[in-house]
């Protein structure tokens, strides 16, 4: 059974006493920024066992007459054609999802403002005519030269003056993004600009999950969050704004302590002063309250890091790049005295693929016992561990078929001769189904079958990179996955 390290209960309630505070604090219409995933934090619910990925837009939806959300992506992730990672989806496509499921919560979603724009970008453009197209009101922030190191051009009509103003009708304006780097909080400062020269009581405060404040800095749930951003050179630190005015030790990152001075000189012109007096002060961050075992929240965090440095690996090797971001987490590694070898499925697939000289998988159950699976003639071996899997799970004898050979056969012939594929081997999708056509006349295979969500949370490993088929399947399966960075075949 999975280990549970944080309430998640007695989050909600904290963090929405905090947000209705800071709502009452300013009076008139209050701006948050929303860092990490509104919807779906995976990586949050990864560090902090008993964190649900949707903690956030629950209680948000109790909010909703008085909210709406405004969505940033950069132009630049736009133009690259960003993929999030946990979906493999693009930023692009993303927004248009996250906008789905608002409105499924009944959650009022106002606009997209693309930042980062500039003339040259026609991904951007493209993106912005198709968004309009669909209804979708649109916004431009453009680069500020200077940031934020020039607060009094950044605070003018040619800083954030030139930034188109964000329409909005609601007192509680939700900023969110599809992931880290989209500019959030420069939307946030940019619309205190524009508020303030239309002679608006507006304010500001951030909701930002990681790293957690009120842990210390090198804290394996902080550290994580490094990792976890390493392709963003995020730094995590100790505050030096919270320390000079409280004398108390606090922790954030470096991009909210480099713009704090920023922040500071848009308060001073709404409000005479400023209500900060640190980056902490302006978050309203209660996750750290929400762990009820610190033991558990360690070890997943560890887990974490090292699953970071393997997805680092993977996007290097396949995309032929410097081994920038990999030798950040391992040096992270190095600094929390972990190794690859912590996850007990490295070692355990490693071994077994140099004891059968094929690719190997094996996957660690919620009992703590693993699995294994080879490269066969007939399967993959991510499809041979999960079969193996289900009949552990089951309580069916390891030697028995569930799937007869017969049955596979004319799959790889359908495969080969008819659809031009090369690899005759099933992924794992089509021996899930080749499964549940067995299902349908054989008890054990239908016993089988019915363990599949009890793969959810658990980790696995391969000896080889993936095709996509088996890294969604995998995602689908709610599994935690690492490969090695080498190709099956040399080709």
């Amino acid at each position: 059974m999975k280990k549970i390290g944080f309430d998640s209960e007695k989050y909600l309630k904290l963090q929405s006493e905090k947000i209705l505070q800071r709502i009452n604090q300013f009076g008139g219409k209050l701006y948050i920024e929303f860092g990490g995933k509104l919807f779906d934090d995976f990586h949050a619910s990864r560090v902090l066992p008993g964190f649900a990925p949707d903690n956030k837009i629950k209680m948000l939806s109790k909010l909703k007459d008085d909210a709406e959300i405004v969505i940033a992506v950069s132009a630049l992730d736009i133009a690259k054609n960003k993929i999030r990672a946990d979906y493999g989806i693009t930023y692009e496509q993303d927004v248009l999802r996250l906008i789905k499921i608002f409105k499924s919560y009944g959650l009022y979603v106002g606009s997209v403002v693309i930042t980062k724009f500039t003339e040259d970008n026609q991904q951007a453009k493209t993106y912005q005519t198709k968004l309009e197209k669909l209804g979708i009101k649109v916004y431009r922030h453009y680069p500020i030269p200077g940031y934020p190191t020039n607060p009094e051009f950044i605070v003018s009509d040619a800083g954030y003056g030139k930034n188109d103003f964000i329409e909005t009708t609601r007192k509680l304006v939700i900023v969110t993004a599809p992931g880290p780097g989209s500019g959030k909080m420069a939307t946030c400062l940019s619309q205190l600009y524009h508020e303030n020269k239309r002679g608006n009581k507006v304010g500001y405060a951030k909701y930002e999950t990681f790293p957690v404040w009120n842990l210390p800095l090198n804290h394996p749930v902080n550290v994580a969050y490094e990792a976890a951003t390493a392709d963003l050179n995020d730094i995590n630190m100790i505050d030096p704004w919270h320390l000079a005015a409280y004398g108390q030790t606090t922790v954030n990152y470096n991009r909210d302590v480099e713009v704090f001075p920023v922040l500071n000189a848009i308060f001073q012109k709404i409000l005479g002063e400023s209500p900060y007096k640190s980056p902490t002060d302006m978050g309203v961050n209660m996750v750290g309250f929400g762990i009820c075992d610190d033991e558990v929240c360690r070890e997943a965090s560890y887990q974490e890091i090292v699953r970071r440095y393997y997805k680092a690996l993977d996007n290097e090797r396949r995309n032929n790049l410097d081994a920038n971001e990999s030798d950040k987490i391992k040096l992270i590694m190095n600094k929390s005295g972990i190794d690859v070898n912590i996850r007990k499925v490295v070692k355990e697939a490693k071994d077994y693929a140099e004891k059968t000289g094929t690719p190997c998988a094996a996957i660690e159950l919620d009992d703590g016992s693993i699995v294994k699976g080879k490269t066969s003639e007939l399967l993959g071996c991510s499809a041979g561990m999960i079969l193996h899997a289900l009949k552990k799970l089951a309580g069916i004898d390891p030697e028995l078929d569930i799937i007869s050979r017969a049955s596979l056969k004319p799959i790889q012939i359908l495969k080969t001769q008819y659809l031009g594929s090369k690899n005759p081997r099933l992924h794992i999708d089509e021996a899930l189904i080749a499964l549940s056509s067995s299902a349908a006349s054989d008890i054990n295979a239908r016993k089988a079958l019915e363990q599949l969500p009890r793969l959810k949370d658990c980790e696995v490993h391969t000896t080889v990179l993936l095709s996509k088929n088996d890294i969604n399947m995998f995602r689908k399966l709610g599994v935690n996955l690492t490969s090695e960075p080498v190709f099956e075949e040399k080709q």
